[in-house]
């Protein structure tokens, strides 16, 4: 496959986010899709579409474990749609429109759930489209076709002994149905009724909270309140699998996480940590409102919060910033502290969270700060203590401790968080390859600016200059204490509470 030198397409976050996103749609890619791509694991979305990539589709991409989107669209693809890509039980969005593609399309796992426009624009058959009969003769080979009346003469005959041996099967069946009356059926229906009852509570939905209306809330509610998991409800995407905007039958909003990979644990263990982490409450956190496990799906119920994430309104929304005040980011750095303070010291068990950054603070409508994603890791990897050996995070968010010992620590959180204030000083992303050299990392920029003296030159112009540069100086200077090369120099959050709340009485002074 050759890239396009231009990489017209690339997103911000497909390249310091990887995984779990890759997007190389419309950058005229040429030659086959390699099959050294179903090694990434823990990829969610995998897009190529309107490409010139040619040949057929890698049985390796059903490696892809993790994988909810797949999108080869608008390409040259030859060959048959690989059967082994039924076993990505996660995938909710699959896509080959407008290839060469032929034969019959899977029916298997999510396969039943695709739309016919998934397909359309091949020489595709199968339940999608119409009957394979009529529409492969033209890929059957002449040797095969000599041999059809051979193969029909030996249907026939299999038939007609088939037929025999049903017959004998049936007699023997009658003469020992007396036999089977004979069992005691209370016997039986224990059995019956444990396979009808775990069917039952695979299907439903496990809520933490009384809701009186929702007594009987199963999976198709989920399903249905998504539209299936459709794209359009997609609100958010991070390294622990897809979030969906979902609506309830009495229209209150819920937001519903779709874990990806596999969570490594029995049901038992998965329910026991779920209600573990739905014992965490303040009002600082994301409530998680419930569960359910259905086949391979593990879901999430969380309140929603209707003005998205930080990340959104400082780097996303085009006049976010100019709309987030000084009083504004100084409440959401407050509110956020104090939550990740309550994870760290207050909430038992104690609980790391692993991958702070301005996307998993969370606004509600009055831009009150919700920390959300805490404690997943401990259900993608169940048997890691909360101080864990495998490295969870986001890059830019990442300290440097975590490159030499691949520890997580609670010192860890604290240099992530400030990030994040430095984000909510200046306005920027923590790394940007779009900037000029010197300026693409956040950190190393500030604090070379914070020893020429330049401190003014770094905060955001929006904010700047409006009777709060006393606060907005103070709070540079916990950030840069938060991001110490030394753990042991680092504040902990207990700290960090105290400090934020006595920022607001410098402008007093």
């Amino acid at each position: 496959m050759k890239r396009n030198e231009s990489a017209r397409g690339l997103q911000y976050n497909q390249i310091w986010s990887f995984p779990p996103t890759l997007e190389l749609g419309h950058n005229f890619l040429s030659g086959p899709v390699w099959p050294e791509f179903g090694n990434l694991k823990k990829l969610i979305v995998f897009d190529l579409k309107f490409n010139n990539l040619s040949g057929p589709i890698p049985e390796n991409l059903s490696e892809m474990s993790s994988l909810e989107i797949l999108d080869l669209s608008h390409n040259d693809l030859t060959g048959t749609i690989p059967p082994s890509l039924e076993s990505l039980s996660f995938l909710s969005i699959f896509n080959v429109a407008y290839n060469r593609l032929y034969g019959k399309i899977p029916s298997g796992g999510q396969f039943q759930t695709f739309p016919n426009s998934s397909f359309e624009g091949n020489n595709l058959c199968g339940d999608h489209r119409f009957s394979c009969q009529d529409n492969t003769s033209e890929h059957v080979s002449p040797k095969r076709s000599r041999k059809n009346k051979d193969i029909i003469i030996g249907m026939v005959v299999g038939i007609i002994f088939g037929t025999a041996l049903l017959i004998g099967l049936m007699y023997l069946f009658v003469l020992r149905t007396h036999k089977r009356n004979e069992v005691d059926p209370e016997k039986e229906e224990p059995d019956t009724n444990d396979k009808n009852l775990e069917e039952l509570s695979s299907r439903l939905v496990v809520l933490f909270q009384n809701w009186e209306s929702y007594k009987e809330l199963c999976i198709d509610d989920l399903l249905e309140s998504t539209n299936n998991f459709d794209q359009a409800n997609i609100i958010g995407c991070g390294g622990f699998g897809l979030v969906y905007r979902g609506t309830l039958p009495d229209g209150r909003k819920v937001a519903i996480k779709r874990l990806s990979g596999d969570c490594g644990q029995m049901d038992r263990e998965f329910r026991a940590e779920v209600e573990a982490l739905s014992r965490a409450q303040h009002p600082n956190l994301v409530h998680l409102q419930g569960y359910c496990m259905h086949k391979n799906d593990r879901l999430l119920i969380y309140s929603y919060m209707e003005n998205g994430s930080l990340d959104y309104w400082l780097h996303e929304k085009v006049d976010g910033p100019s709309l987030l005040s000084w009083e504004t980011r100084l409440k959401i750095a407050q509110g956020a502290a104090r939550g990740l303070a309550y994870l760290h010291q207050s909430c038992e068990p104690h609980i790391l969270h692993r991958d702070i950054k301005s996307s998993n603070i969370l606004l509600d409508e009055n831009f009150k700060a919700h920390l959300a994603d805490f404690g997943l890791a401990r259900l993608i990897l169940p048997y890691d203590t909360h101080v864990t050996t495998d490295l969870v995070g986001t890059l830019g968010y990442i300290p440097p401790e975590y490159g030499q010992a691949s520890v997580a620590t609670y010192k860890g959180d604290v240099y992530s968080f400030g990030v994040v204030l430095l984000e909510l000083l200046t306005g920027k992303r923590p790394m940007d390859m779009c900037k000029p050299k010197g300026t693409r990392d956040l950190i190393s920029w500030v604090i070379r600016m914070k020893m020429e003296n330049k401190e003014s030159e770094v905060f955001d112009p929006f904010i700047y200059g409006k009777q709060h540069d006393k606060e907005m100086l103070r709070v540079l200077e916990i950030a840069c204490l938060c991001l110490n090369e030394s753990p042991k120099i680092r504040p902990t959050t207990q700290q960090l509470v105290y400090w934020l709340d006595k920022v607001t009485s410098l402008s007093s002074v």
